[in-house]
């Protein structure tokens, strides 16, 4: 989990973080949520890229631990 405040909004996004959350499972990343210049904020889970309604850090954080918990139990 990678977090940076900005000074002005990313690109694509309306708020001034930059992020990037990864969960990594035998060398390989099942899960990231992130907000790439031009793309804003969106999730990947396996090969599908998704967008992401960002409300806040603390949002975030829970959905991304959600997706992990949602991972584990399949």
């Amino acid at each position: 989990m990678v977090i940076w405040q900005l000074p002005s909004a990313v690109p694509g996004s309306g708020h001034g973080f930059k992020y990037r959350f990864a969960f990594v499972v035998d060398e390989v990343c099942v899960l990231r949520f992130d907000n790439e210049t031009g793309k804003g904020d969106h999730r990947h889970a396996g090969p599908e890229e998704v967008p992401y309604a960002f409300t806040s850090l603390a949002q975030l954080v829970t959905d991304f631990w959600n997706e992990i918990d949602g991972w584990r139990a399949s």
